[in-house]
């Protein structure tokens, strides 16, 4: 490699990855790395294809497609629906070997339209997430998609799967377009279609297959898991174990801080907004949860009321301050204290989510005010009662393996039950950074509660302690 260094600056030419390929296959003992030999070969064609006269350095492109393998690949899958050929797109990473799989849903906090007037605006202003004729032919894998042990110690030489959210319907519609809608909505049908592709690729042979998603991802994953599961069992896999993995998707449909005119997903009510959209979409939820709630399947994209109806396993990750809920509910955080009213409303939140959680058998839930957690790089780093959040996800796995196939309580002694239980946003220490909006400075806890408008004084009072002991523990992190 170092006699290849001068390089640097030229075109990375054929030559030079034969070179690096070499280097790969004689150094290292994984057969993961080399399974990615020839994806990678495609996905460097691609990108040279894609961005004409670029010149490509060698480290980077040894640092970041080579050795780390973290490519994903495009694909694009056919399938007909109501006769006509359809298209869905995904992205692609195998490791070959490998009987485990992880799907993985997009949210991207991209909410969803519910009518045709913010449907045009979304399809204006954030096109991506309506179309796919902008997307790139290869994608960099993240925290749980990451192809690098010691950014995802559990799930790293799993056979992975990117499907981008671009149905705008939180991945439940099935309605095509026609002369009288523009836009189709097939969320659930895309996913049931890439399940169908993948069987070619070698999901066929999988022992286990792990849903994921965050955001409206995760939400979709609710909707999805069981119905997933059902498909396979139908085609015949009955020995595929689907598990699900809702990150950020468990919303409340609870009372706003103020209410406003139900003009776009951020301003309603959650629950105005989402009977609108299932209207718009021709929503498909889990069958159980249909019949649960019957005239009223709104209730089921709600994660505490579809949650209880879900028969395979599914790990809830949440944050007990989800920016995107407190969006929702109206509580703009602009870079100026909150009054005395939002504080309120922001610490009943964190009561009303760990309330919701309680029951959850495999749940991690830390105190930080975020969105969106395991594909983020810190998603090692924050830590619930001292463990962190592959290790939960680990215990759970094995504690699964140890039980039978639906059954949702892991074994004793597993710490997969972590929940914080102190009362305000970023309490917990090992949250991630927060930065002032206004000066990108980042802030310490104590910075980041007085920029809140957090009362010292009152807060120790509420819990029964001197101010200075409180000031203290804050600044010790406890």
């Amino acid at each position: 490699v170092e006699n290849h260094i001068n390089y640097q600056q030229d075109p990375l030419t054929i030559t030079h990855v034969q070179i690096l390929y070499i280097y790969i296959s004689l150094s290292n003992e994984y057969n993961f790395f080399w399974s990615c030999i020839g994806l990678n070969r495609e996905c460097l064609a691609s990108e040279q294809r894609s961005t004409p006269g670029k010149n490509f350095i060698i480290q980077n492109q040894f640092n970041t497609e080579l050795i780390k393998c973290q490519c994903f690949a495009y694909t694009i899958c056919k399938y007909r629906f109501n006769g006509s050929l359809l298209y869905c797109r995904y992205y692609l990473k195998e490791s070959k070997g490998s009987r485990r799989w992880l799907i993985f849903l997009e949210g991207k906090c991209g909410w969803f339209c519910f009518n045709k007037e913010n449907c045009d605006s979304r399809y204006e202003t954030m096109r991506r997430l309506m179309s796919s004729s902008k997307w790139p032919q290869t994608k960099t894998g993240t925290g749980i998609l990451s192809s690098l042990p010691e950014e995802n110690p559990h799930w790293w030489n799993a056979n992975m799967v990117f499907i981008p959210y671009c149905s705008s319907d939180i991945w439940s519609g099935a309605t095509p377009k026609t002369d009288q809608n523009d836009y189709a909505f097939m969320g659930s049908l895309i996913i049931k279609e890439v399940v169908k592709d993948l069987l070619t690729k070698g999901l066929d042979n999988a022992k286990i297959l792990l849903l994921a998603g965050s955001s409206a991802g995760g939400t979709g994953v609710l909707l999805n898991v069981d119905p997933v599961s059902e498909l396979l069992e139908e085609l015949g896999h009955i020995n595929i174990q689907v598990r699900g993995l809702s990150d950020s998707g468990w919303f409340l449909d609870n009372k706003q801080y103020r209410c406003t005119d139900c003009v776009d997903t951020i301003n309603g009510a959650p629950t105005e907004v989402i009977k609108r959209g299932i209207k718009y979409w021709g929503d498909v939820v889990p069958e159980r949860c249909r019949q649960a709630y019957e005239g009223k399947e709104w209730n089921c994209f709600f994660g505490y009321k579809v949650y209880p109806i879900i028969k395979r396993p599914v790990f809830i990750v949440q944050w007990l301050f989800d920016e995107a809920q407190l969006t929702v509910d109206n509580i703009h955080l602009t870079g100026q204290p909150v009054q005395e009213g939002q504080w309120r409303y922001i610490q009943n939140l964190g009561t009303e989510l760990r309330n919701t959680l309680k029951d959850v058998p495999a749940i991690f839930a830390p105190a930080c005010l975020s969105h969106e957690f395991i594909t983020r790089n810190y998603w090692t780093d924050v830590q619930v009662k001292g463990t962190s959040l592959p290790r939960a996800l680990h215990c759970w796995d094995r504690s699964l393996q140890e039980n039978s196939r639906n059954n949702k309580s892991p074994s004793k002694g597993c710490p997969v039950h972590l929940i914080d239980s102190c009362p305000w946003p970023h309490c917990n220490p090992t949250c991630p950074t927060i930065r002032d909006q206004s000066t990108g400075q980042e802030m310490n806890v104590i910075q980041f509660l007085m920029h809140m408008g957090f009362d010292v004084q009152k807060m120790a009072h509420q819990q029964g302690m001197d101010p200075s002991k409180l000031l203290g523990m804050l600044s010790s992190g406890s």
